[in-house]
């Protein structure tokens, strides 16, 4: 006998609440399910069923016995579903919301090697610094930097990035270097409005945790736009190195008290679920991974 045949039809009769019911859903007659179910308790040696003529009624070995039923067909399924995905060619519509910045000049490049490589497949990027309700909003995926909150959301690490203070060598010519974070006060700071902790900005410095609450000249809701304020030399500024890189090795901004280290954020691929991920989903974040996990970012 079947023995995975037993235990789905075993299933089919708790799910269904029936034989006759279970036995329509797996399109077999109802001495067929019977015999399947009976051979299954004969074989197991314990009753799973209580049954009279008007309801059928799990015993507690038969509960016990259904959960790990349901949760072994359910991995099957899972496993078959995973291997469909593999195998299928990606296609149709993929709805992708990225960071602003990040995604205008380290993602906007890559769409189109992804297009060349997955033709049947149609992006709909959006570019908000918002944090997006994936399910709500109707989301495949979602790239997201900092520490990410606890959620029923699935996550891969693409990259690493980390916040870092820097002004313009004529700003500093002209105002000084600030050695210490404490001396922020003395000076113009151009802030990110929807930085996590604000105002306040926090170091890891020497003697341990620095907090200082700066009074910005400039507040924006924009990294580009602090960063072209700074290039200006209109302050200082405290961004993330994937967007002031190219200006650190240029020489167009420089790296301000570098014993004091701000932040370090990871940069994710976020989706729904790890159930049924769509051959189109699973592509593109193994496309991300390897365009973006060489990036060093978080060493800037």
């Amino acid at each position: 006998m079947d023995r995975f045949l037993e235990m789905q039809t075993f299933t089919a009769v708790v799910d269904a609440g029936s034989f006759v019911r279970a036995a329509e859903a797996l399109a077999m007659s109802k001495a067929a399910v019977s015999r399947y179910v009976a051979d299954l308790e004969a074989r197991l040696g314990v009753r799973l069923l209580h049954r009279t003529t008007r309801k059928l009624s799990l015993t507690e070995e038969g509960r016990t016995f259904h959960a790990r039923c349901k949760a072994l067909l359910g991995e099957l399924d899972e496993a078959e579903a995973e291997i469909t995905a593999r195998s299928a060619q990606a296609s149709g519509l993929l709805k992708v919301n990225v960071p602003y910045s990040f995604g205008i000049l380290h993602l906007a490049p890559l769409w189109s090697d992804f297009m060349a490589q997955h033709p049947r497949v149609t992006l709909d990027v959006t570019l908000s610094d918002r944090v997006v309700d994936l399910v709500e909003e109707g989301y495949d995926l979602a790239v997201r930097i900092g520490h990410l909150a606890t959620s029923s959301l699935i996550s891969r690490k693409l990259a690493a990035t980390r916040l870092v203070l820097c002004a313009s060598p004529t700003y500093l010519s002209v105002h000084g270097c600030p050695s210490h974070p404490d001396e922020l006060g003395q000076h113009a700071v151009l802030a990110y409005s929807l930085l996590a902790t604000g105002d306040q900005w926090l170091f890891a410095g020497p003697q341990g945790e620095v907090s200082v609450q700066v009074q910005p000249v400039l507040r924006t809701n924009s990294g580009d736009t602090c960063r072209a304020a700074a290039l200006k030399h209109q302050g200082i500024i405290l961004q993330p190195s994937f967007l002031v890189e190219e200006d650190l090795r240029s020489g167009a901004l420089v790296a301000l008290m570098p014993q004091f280290r701000a932040a370090e954020f990871g940069i994710y691929a976020v989706y729904p679920t790890r159930h049924h991920v769509s051959a189109k989903v699973r592509l593109l974040i193994e496309f991300l991974v390897n365009a973006l996990g060489k990036a060093d970012w978080g060493a800037a």
